[in-house]
């Protein structure tokens, strides 16, 4: 699957497909997260910050597959770890999920990030 026909399948939708590998049992574990799409770069904001089970497998095989209407692509995912960066994100994630008020309904730390291109 190109990145492009991946990209096209993003438009419109919420939410997406992250599979990951577990850090301790090496097995497969998916999740669906929200997620932004800028100048060809895909956000993700999990949930319970650095807590976030995904989030913390990302840290130790950044390795990921990303599903979104049966159309999957394996990419690198990067951590944001700097606050200024993070707020950025959160920011995307509140113009298009309705609001901080949103956000904090949904998230209940907001510490972390993750940056994946697709270029």
């Amino acid at each position: 699957m190109s990145i492009r026909d991946f990209t096209e399948a993003l438009r419109g939708k919420s939410e997406l497909e992250i599979t990951v590998r577990g850090r301790r049992t090496k097995k497969t574990h998916s999740a669906p997260v929200w997620f932004t799409y800028q100048e060809n770069k895909l956000y993700l904001l999990p949930v319970k910050g650095s807590d976030t089970n995904w989030y913390k497998n990302v840290l130790k095989d950044p390795r990921v597959s990303l599903t979104v209407d049966r159309k999957s692509i394996q990419v690198k995912a990067n951590p944001i770890t700097k606050p200024d960066a993070v707020r950025k994100v959160i920011a995307l994630f509140a113009d298009k999920y309705g609001g901080m008020r949103e956000i904090k309904r949904w998230y209940s730390k907001l510490d972390v990030a993750v940056e994946i291109s697709l270029v």
